[in-house]
């Protein structure tokens, strides 16, 4: 048997994986689905091919792939293309560009005026880079689907228990111990916490993780008309937008945030209060850059990032456990694919990346 331990995007997707491969598998969190308390949660998140590393473009490639597959599995939309936008004076968008043309991806390269022309809304100094592949990922759809789609397949899901106790029989089985008195006795144990890696209390090191609470602001749009593609900025700011979805009210919203910036916390001590000097950061950018909306937010949430140094994701296997999370903030749009992965993983189809080793900042 194969227990899954966590269902948040990663471990939502994983169990989804093992059950529809005909694999025991329990599915536990402490929360019900869709809790709002760690970082899986919202009707927003960005999906993207633009990444200035090939192996991302590789990796969003793949995941594209995956996502087509769930929902055609659970008869459900997930992602939603609304094309992307990649500027700002950090940002290079033709280095950008060129990695993107050498893995066969569509593109656009444009100048500040023919931007602005297109997207009159935005106010561009610079080049920017267009693909149409980007889109939106409704996460909250994406845990629902996988879990429904898992017990489907025949997985046992227990919400509202968490474990408490981690033990490592001779065999080599695992036993979990939980907060309601039960045993649950696996062979294999997949840890997809998230922000409560760190204090989960796995018998091996885990690499430097930084876990910090992160913020959200939604805009409305002035013309409600307007189809808002998704933006990532990089300069003194690092921000990205995507149409909100129903996370920004009744009528539509763009949600923009900082990328960095997140106030240091743990899963347990989050305030879960918008940090107000970054409301005002998000807010004078849309005010100064994005005209076509309203520079007061109408809504504002909050959620967890768990870090790694190099920003790469955890994904290994060590004994009878696997790590599936940390995703250091930008794992949303690969949550089918590192499901397959880590599903591959506890069955022991493959070998870890070397980019996604535990060990491998040591």
């Amino acid at each position: 048997m194969i227990a899954v331990v966590g269902a948040g995007l990663m471990g939502a997707a994983t169990a989804w994986q093992l059950a529809r491969r005909g694999h025991e598998v329990t599915l536990v969190d402490a929360y019900d689905v869709g809790h709002r308390n760690g970082s899986s949660h919202g009707s927003s998140r960005i999906f993207r091919r633009a990444y200035a590393d090939p192996f991302y473009v590789r990796l969003t490639g793949l995941a594209h792939e995956r996502w087509r597959e769930l929902e055609d599995d659970g008869s459900t939309s997930l992602l939603r293309t609304t094309g992307g936008l990649d500027m700002g004076e950090d940002r290079d968008p033709k280095a950008i560009a060129d990695l993107l043309g050498a893995a066969g991806v569509r593109h656009e390269l444009l100048g500040p005026r023919a931007a602005a022309e297109r997207w009159p809304y935005i106010r561009v100094t610079g080049p920017v880079l267009h693909h149409p592949e980007a889109g939106v990922i409704n996460a909250d759809d994406t845990v629902a689907t996988c879990v429904r789609r898992a017990i489907a397949h025949g997985a046992r899901a227990v919400f509202g228990t968490r474990v408490i106790g981690i033990d490592v029989r001779g065999n080599a089985r695992v036993r979990l111990r939980t907060d309601d008195g039960r045993e649950i006795v696996a062979d294999t144990v997949v840890i997809a916490a998230g922000a409560w890696l760190p204090e989960i209390g796995l018998p091996f090191a885990l690499p430097p993780l930084a876990v910090t609470q992160q913020q959200v602001f939604h805009f409305r749009q002035r013309d409600p008309s307007v189809e808002w593609p998704t933006l990532v900025w990089d300069g003194e700011l690092q921000l990205y937008g995507l149409p909100s979805g129903s996370d920004g009210g009744p009528l539509p919203a763009v949600k923009v945030a900082e990328h960095d910036r997140g106030t240091p916390a743990t899963a347990r001590t989050r305030s879960g209060v918008a940090d107000p000097s970054s409301r005002t950061r998000v807010s004078g950018f849309v005010r100064d850059r994005l005209p076509g909306l309203e520079p007061d937010p109408v809504a504002e949430a909050t959620c967890l990032y768990t870090t790694t140094p190099d920003e790469d994701f955890v994904l290994d296997r060590h004994g009878p456990f696997v790590v599936v999370s940390p995703c250091s903030g930008h794992g949303a749009k690969f949550t089918p694919l590192i499901g397959a992965m880590a599903a591959d993983l506890a069955t022991g189809r493959v070998e870890p990346l070397p980019r996604f080793r535990l060990g491998r900042a040591a």
